[in-house]
């Protein structure tokens, strides 16, 4: 119970008060959403990427983790097909249910709890964990996945009727984080020393600063939208994504071989809740907004609970 009650303290906690600090700015105050969002894409996301991929190496490992992210993917959604076509979904319901099951906040919520978790995490390692750039670099991969195939896959799949893969593949390209993996795999394949120019420590700065911001922003965005907790396919939608979903994920990373920090690092990005971009999509295209928006603000209050869990067993199955 101790160990529960550490990872709840000094790993959700602060977490959740960031998204809260969020929450109460955006009721309080009229804040562009659109604003906060532009910058945490546009310049602390690809300066994280950046950053990562450049000072990490890029072994058979980091390959791995795509092809696990590629088959997680397509089970989530032939899962979530499957449970649209028992319940009956009309079209446009069951194109968003599977968004909100295929789909994780790996970018603001992701991003900060591996952050959190791995900068002291006596309980996976007895000390201070000297682990942190090994989960990082293994997030990057998973970040860089989901931020691709949710702008491709996520838009296609949310907009059915109004969009095409065409235009999703190019809205994707127009990311800085694509540039962003470019450059940095250029760069290393030349050897040249990025760290000695003075742009290094801008990049730095902005990598550092991407989690306060992301979860700030996160809160600022749940602040502006209203929902209830009337709808079954909500709830649904987020015991999946809670609960299934790391299911899910230990079955993969014993099927790929994944031990250790890594597995740990999966285990835990993939039991992240519903990313909030699910809900930009719905709303983008008019397609279950409600439903969408309820699914991301459940799934993000219930896991306050399940990623405790997650962390306590990720220590567990994959010690050190």
């Amino acid at each position: 119970m101790n160990t529960f009650l550490y990872i709840l303290v000094n790993s959700i906690m602060p977490l959740f008060i960031m998204i809260a600090l969020g929450f109460a700015l955006g009721k309080n105050f009229e804040l562009s959403v659109i604003t906060l969002s532009k910058i945490v894409i546009y310049l602390l996301v690809p300066a994280f990427v950046f950053v990562n991929l450049f000072t990490v190496d890029l072994d058979f490992d980091m390959v791995k983790i795509l092809l696990f992210s590629a088959a997680y993917l397509l089970s989530s959604f032939i899962l979530a097909k499957i449970i649209s076509r028992i319940r009956k979904h009309e079209a446009g319901l069951s194109d968003a249910f599977a968004n909100s099951i295929m789909f994780n906040n790996t970018g603001n919520i992701g991003l900060a709890l591996i952050t959190i978790v791995f900068s002291s995490a006596p309980f996976i390692v007895g000390e201070k964990t000297p682990y942190l750039n090994d989960a990082l670099a293994a997030l990057v991969m998973i970040l860089v996945f989901n931020n691709v195939t949710s702008n491709t896959i996520g838009f296609y799949i949310g907009g059915r009727a109004t969009t095409n893969l065409k235009k999703s593949i190019i809205r994707t390209l127009k990311l800085p984080v694509i540039p962003a993996i470019i450059l940095v795999l250029i760069m290393k394949a030349i050897n040249f020393d990025m760290t000695i120019t003075p742009i290094w420590p801008v990049l730095i700065h902005l990598k550092n600063g991407l989690v306060a911001i992301a979860l700030i922003a996160l809160g600022i965005q749940l602040a502006k939208i209203k929902f209830d907790f009337k709808d079954v396919n909500v709830y649904l939608s987020s015991f999946i994504r809670l609960v299934i979903g790391p299911a899910l994920a230990i079955l993969f990373i014993y099927l790929f071989g994944f031990t250790g920090i890594t597995a740990q690092t999966i285990l835990i990005a993939y039991s992240v809740p519903t990313g909030i971009n699910t809900a930009l999509i719905a709303m983008e295209y008019n397609n279950n907004q409600n439903y969408a928006i309820q699914a991301v603000v459940s799934s993000t209050i219930f896991s306050m609970i399940t990623l405790t869990f997650v962390i306590y067993i990720a220590g567990i199955l994959y010690p050190v």
